[in-house]
């Protein structure tokens, strides 16, 4: 699906995601689970373990210590320890975030995977896939597609009900 920022509905983006998902899921070798992207792909990864039936809870893990911007922003967005409940080790591993833009994000975050094993394979899913890729990434799975302006970004949130949320915001 494609769509424009205004458009964007969290959680019909989340339950087409899940749709799209669930009936690869059951077909992926084992042992194969779910790792959330700090700090937006966490929340996502939580309910698709949740809803899919995973074997185990999703893991945690942050791109900050592999950014190739780390000169300029330290330490920040490191809030979220890396959490991997389970052996990285020859396991199928699908990572999890709420957006994919340039893809260093995912390039930094398969690093720091590796820093703890070498997974069988690892696969990618995203519910926004804007676009403008700096490095050949590519998501397995992907709720929609949207152009937005270089200067703006969509930060998942969660609102007063609990339900996931886009916000328009400056790019930093």
């Amino acid at each position: 699906m494609s769509s424009t920022a205004g458009e964007l509905d969290a959680e019909a983006l989340y339950q087409d995601l899940l749709t799209r998902m669930r009936a690869d899921w059951a077909q992926l070798p084992q042992p194969a689970y779910l790792v959330g992207v700090a700090s937006g792909g966490v929340e996502v990864a939580r309910r698709l373990a949740r809803d899919l039936g995973a074997s185990a809870a999703a893991g945690v893990i942050s791109s900050a210590m592999h950014r190739d911007d780390f000169a300029q922003r330290g330490l920040a967005g490191a809030a979220m320890q890396n959490d991997l409940p389970f052996d990285v080790e020859g396991a199928h591993v699908v990572l999890v975030d709420d957006v994919l833009h340039t893809g260093r994000t995912v390039r930094a975050v398969i690093n720091e995977l590796f820093d703890y094993g070498r997974p069988a394979s690892v696969m990618l899913a995203v519910l926004v896939d804007r676009g403008q890729r700096q490095l050949p990434v590519c998501a397995n799975w992907s709720a929609c597609s949207v152009e937005l302006p270089a200067d703006q970004s969509l930060q998942l949130k969660r609102d007063e009900a609990e339900e996931l949320q886009f916000v328009m915001e400056a790019a930093r």
